[in-house]
């Protein structure tokens, strides 16, 4: 099974690791493990504006040219300094750049941040800080018990959809209604 560039959905008994409601935006899968972004829980008390200050980089808003200013996220409890932008495939020259799929790509890079800080950044695109790994089998068996459930990775939902309605609209995405899952597994 391969999962990568899918969105993997908390059920909700998953409370532990700030993984409750969360959608997770996988980058990559493999017998070796899986890493992905949580993208619909913003960061407290930081905006790009922020953290392109705290690292030095000039921003001008003006340079945008009414793009939007990319949100930052908690991406995940591994490595919360460290961080990713999830972003739209046409932006990467970089070779450290992480082709996902057609879709999307993700480069760990400060010439990224730079490069959005001057208007020349991906046409959309979002920050993580941190980001939700899993050792080998390891969420297999988080799927098998019930854990998540997965859906494709859609655009409009990673990049356009409401924060507050990301974990409602994937659900919906499968014909599931939240008010229907249960906190409690079990096996027929």
């Amino acid at each position: 099974m391969d999962l990568c560039g899918k969105i993997l959905i908390a059920m909700p008994g998953m409370g532990d690791g700030g993984f409750g409601h969360s959608i997770v935006f996988l980058c990559a899968h493999s017998d070796e493990g899986a890493m992905g972004l949580i993208v619909n829980k913003p960061a407290k008390d930081l905006t790009f504006k922020k953290l392109v200050g705290q690292l030095d980089i000039a921003f001008d808003e003006s340079a945008l040219y009414g793009q939007q200013i990319p949100p930052v996220y908690f991406g995940g409890p591994v490595e919360r300094g460290r961080g990713f932008v999830l972003h739209s495939p046409e932006y990467g020259t970089n070779p450290a750049t992480l082709r996902v799929n057609g879709d999307f790509a993700m480069t760990a890079t400060l010439d990224v941040l730079e490069d959005i800080a001057r208007g020349q950044g991906p046409q959309a695109c979002l920050l993580a800080l941190g980001y939700a790994g899993w050792a080998p089998g390891q969420l297999e068996d988080e799927i098998a018990q019930n854990g998540w459930l997965t859906c494709d990775g859609h655009r409009d939902l990673v990049f356009q959809a409401p924060d507050t309605t990301k974990w409602s609209r994937a659900l919906k995405s499968l014909g599931v209604d939240a008010l229907s899952l249960s906190a409690a597994a079990g096996r027929a």
